[in-house]
């Protein structure tokens, strides 16, 4: 399996581009910013050349690195990349200011200019400069030293620096997503488990498909993945290194075991266990394998899900007579009923930001993807469809990814939507696919 190396041994050499002379730093004119809100706004119109290269070689990797931007950007939301058709300067030096007026008169409000410049080694330097078109100053830059094979990972980087600078919030773009894929008929169907980045690149096969793979969650401290797999006999929870391959079942456990999910420090997994007709929640420590039981009903309780700090879960339980969402304390006790609204809820999953449940709901022949404050207010359905199901967080809290089954012969699809509500867009990947989990940002 081949090495996923880290940020650090991606990027190096890091170091901020400083603003040229004529070009000023200061904020005092109010630097373009997109307002992260509910309400409706438009998105900022933004020129993003290929970047400048000295090789044709280089200048195809140039372009491709000006792409992933533009449709990193695009894929947003927030960002409406201009048609380069439409560009009436051409840079050629990435070192000397634009010509502002030429970017003001299409429309632009931001310019990313950049440069990629191949070293004596073989390595490359990615250099980006960001500029507000309106007050003509320098919103960031920087420039990396990285081998050429990572030119995409360099793409998501500048992408999460431009998006940070510009909304005031964390990029999620130098992330990945694991993923079951499905292939074959679907009375034959063939499910792997599978890895791609957050845009649908870079796809690798982590499982055979011998054994059916369900509910893959990421680590969030270590390139482990945590999932359910039915071999022969009881389904069993394994751990899976992404980096070298290896895989270990994290304990034995009678009966079925049902949607593992790593707690925030890595250091634990939490699960569902059936025994007879019920399940509960039980928490197992990674280092000394001890299992500690959560909950203790004569229902059904599944799908716990970590707080970022922690110290509460929340999980699905048919405790009042269908599925809805309750909350507890991390190491269990009274749990605390939070969804009341029509139909039943399921899946649900603590934002990275501490401020949300996303869940899927199902009621008049619909099942949809929704978020909800953590204690139950403010419940805002996203999308909805003949079967949504299996909602997962960006790293940044943002934007939800779920998987939709159209019915009849056909597959599941991934898909993003804005927690907004808005931008509902398909990910692309090599053929059906269900139970996304996305990864933090790399390290």
């Amino acid at each position: 399996m081949p090495f996923r190396p880290s940020r650090r041994q991606v990027v190096s050499g890091m170091a901020a581009l400083g603003a040229f002379s004529g070009a000023s730093q200061a904020f005092a004119q109010a630097p373009i910013r997109v307002p992260i809100q509910e309400g409706q706004f438009a998105p900022t119109p933004i020129a993003i050349p290929n970047f400048v290269a000295g090789t044709p070689q280089d200048a195809e990797v140039g372009a491709g690195v000006a792409q992933v931007i533009t449709n990193n950007l695009k894929r947003s939301g927030f960002f409406a990349p201009i048609d380069p058709a439409a560009f009436i300067e051409r840079i050629t030096n990435p070192d000397a200011p634009p010509t502002f007026q030429s970017w003001k008169q299409i429309g632009a409000q931001a310019l990313v200019i950049g440069r990629m410049t191949r070293q004596a080694n073989g390595r490359v330097k990615a250099e980006f400069r960001l500029w507000d078109i309106n007050t003509q100053q320098q919103l960031a830059g920087q420039q990396y030293d990285t081998q050429a094979e990572y030119w995409r990972r360099i793409a998501h980087i500048i992408s999460d620096q431009i998006y940070e600078r510009v909304t005031s919030e964390k990029g999620y773009f130098d992330s990945r997503v694991v993923f079951v894929d499905e292939t074959g008929s679907k009375e034959r169907r063939v499910k792997r488990l599978a890895m791609m980045d957050q845009d649908g690149a870079n796809v690798r096969y982590l499982t055979k498909g011998a054994d059916l793979v369900l509910t893959p969650r990421f680590s969030p401290s270590t390139q482990e993945i945590t999932y359910m797999e039915f071999g022969q006999g009881d389904p069993r929870v394994y751990l899976l290194n992404t980096d070298t391959g290896q895989r270990e079942i994290v304990g034995n456990f009678p009966g079925m075991s049902f949607s593992p999910r790593f707690s925030p420090d890595g250091q634990r997994i939490i699960m569902s266990l059936q025994q007879g007709g019920n399940s509960n929640l039980f928490v197992m420590d990674l280092r000394s394998k001890s299992t500690t039981r959560l909950t203790d009903t004569p229902a059904i309780d599944t799908s716990p899900s970590y707080s970022p700090d922690g110290s509460r879960i929340c999980f699905e339980s048919d405790r009042g007579g269908k599925p809805q969402i309750y909350v507890m304390a991390a190491t269990g006790g009274g749990a605390q009923r939070i969804s009341f609204g029509e139909g039943s809820y399921s899946t649900p999953v603590w934002s990275p930001r501490g401020d949300y449940i996303a869940f899927t709901k199902q009621g008049g022949g619909q099942f949809a993807i929704g978020i909800m404050k953590t204690d139950g207010s403010g419940e805002r359905i996203l999308t909805s469809g003949y079967h949504n199901e299996g909602p997962t967080f960006a790293p940044n809290g943002r934007v939800v990814m779920f998987f939709r089954e159209p019915g009849g012969n056909g597959g599941p699809s991934l898909y993003t939507v804005d927690i907004s509500g808005r931008n509902e867009l398909r990910v692309p990947t090599p053929g059906f696919a269900s139970d996304p989990a996305w990864s933090p940002l790399l390290s």
